[in-house]
């Protein structure tokens, strides 16, 4: 008799996909903690004299993270299928730990930059792997769910930043705080090398034996190939076929929307809460309380995606983080300041995080791992724009209140940009799955032998 794959997202998971989510969760803490550490000591920066920063050259080098990070997730784009998601995985989390100890040790602001340039170009490549490698390794009717509890190890170490800060800085050197990412990266490595490769990839390179023993293990339906078109242009020709193009256009776009809110919030909004007349102290702990937004949003929102569609989820993330950031201008008491703060957090971070699983959705199992890839590498000039934007409002426009206005306006046209998206999501029978599950598909064909 035929085992059935689970048919509800609440049934007990494979002991090989607990460990898969516990794994890739510590690489998205690692990748939160080193994006958000750069805003949660900027303050700290600036008035190191070694570095030698004003603001502008504190916008730029927060935006050579983005930069990094284009250059990044385009190469993952252009790879992902010749080298394998794991493999992928194994080299960016090296490259990035290579920039964060550059960072450690720089005295000088051209130094700093070039290690956050390096730390963005192994970031760049991380997000969309981690995301797509999950996506693989999951069964479609749990899929938005487990990129959502992998992507709140985002928030989480992107919240430790600020508390770290809040509780060390400026007493304790920022350095310490940088040396955490060198050092946490040597434990997840070995537990990547541990994790199996993609079966939609072995099967992509003519090893459908293990790629079927994997599918059985992590109870999936059977993958397989439909086309030979992902690797053709870096992926990207696939995506700009007139069937796909609309849709693809329109995922750049809310890409760009989302970075920019990601990486000009993140790297600013300490800064910006000390201009409005807050401590260092305060203003690191309404960050956290933004992270710690993003981190009950994800969780939260994940079967809301899998459930609904994560179409609806996305836009409503949008519109919550745009009026938060419009009722944060009006200088609100400090409780419903933390209150707006948590909010904005699912709003603005949470809602490229459920982007991610949104463009997965969409795009076919040929074009999923480039069409994210390319999304996000596009979307990387938004995370450039991002800490420019606030640092020449901050600096030239109406100060803080400017800096909330152009952000929410910015969120609205990434709300607008989710709904025009057309309806291609696939749709999941929770019992039927998109696939016949892997060891059924073997019962069917020893069947047929008889």
């Amino acid at each position: 008799m035929s085992r059935a794959p689970s048919s509800s997202g609440s049934d007990r998971l494979p002991g090989a996909t607990r460990t898969l989510l516990c794994v890739t969760w510590l690489v998205a803490t690692l990748e939160g903690f080193d994006l958000a550490i750069y805003g949660a000591t900027l303050p700290v920066l600036l008035q190191t004299p070694s570095l030698g920063m004003d603001r502008s050259e504190a916008g730029t080098i927060g935006s050579l993270v983005g930069v990094g990070m284009l250059i990044g997730a385009a190469l993952a784009g252009a790879i992902i299928h010749r080298v394998g998601p794991r493999r992928l995985l194994i080299g960016s989390i090296a490259v990035f730990t290579v920039g964060m100890l550059v960072s450690t040790f720089a005295y000088s602001a051209e130094a700093f930059g070039f290690g956050r340039l390096v730390v963005g170009l192994g970031l760049g490549v991380v997000l969309p792997t981690l995301n797509s490698y999950v996506a693989d390794l999951s069964a479609p009717q749990r899929r938005s769910r487990h990129i959502g509890l992998m992507m709140s190890g985002y928030a989480i170490g992107a919240l430790a930043a600020p508390l770290l800060g809040a509780a060390l800085l400026p007493e304790v050197s920022f350095r310490w705080l940088y040396l955490i990412g060198v050092v946490i990266p040597l434990v997840a490595l070995p537990l990547v090398f541990r994790l199996p490769e993609s079966p939609f990839h072995l099967r992509l390179i003519r090893r459908g034996a293990e790629a079927a023993e994997i599918e059985t293990r992590y109870d999936l339906p059977s993958s397989h190939v439909a086309n030979k078109q992902a690797g053709r242009l870096f992926g990207l020709g696939p995506l700009l076929t007139r069937r796909l193009a609309p849709t693809t256009l329109l995922f750049w776009a809310m890409s760009f929307c989302g970075l920019l809110l990601v990486f000009g919030i993140s790297a600013w909004l300490p800064s910006i809460m000390q201009a409005a007349g807050y401590s260092l102290g305060s203003a690191l702990l309404q960050t956290a309380a933004m992270w710690l937004g993003v981190f009950v949003g994800v969780i939260a929102a994940g079967p809301v995606a899998d459930r609904f569609g994560p179409r609806i989820v996305v836009v409503t993330a949008f519109l919550t983080g745009t009026v938060s950031l419009v009722l944060m201008s009006l200088q609100p008491p400090t409780f419903l300041l933390f209150l707006l703060m948590f909010v904005s957090g699912f709003g603005f971070i949470g809602s490229q995080i459920l982007a991610n699983a949104y463009i997965l959705s969409v795009y076919d199992p040929e074009n999923r791992s480039s069409g994210l890839a390319w999304a996000l590498s596009v979307g990387r000039l938004g995370a450039i724009a991002g800490p420019t934007l606030g640092a020449f409002v901050l600096d030239h426009a109406n100060g803080v209140d400017g800096n909330f206005y152009s952000f929410a306006i910015v969120g609205l046209l990434g709300a607008l940009t989710a709904v025009l998206v057309p309806r291609r999501e696939s749709r999941i029978d929770p019992v039927q799955g998109d696939a016949m599950p892997a060891t059924r598909l073997a019962d069917a064909q020893n069947h047929s032998r008889r």
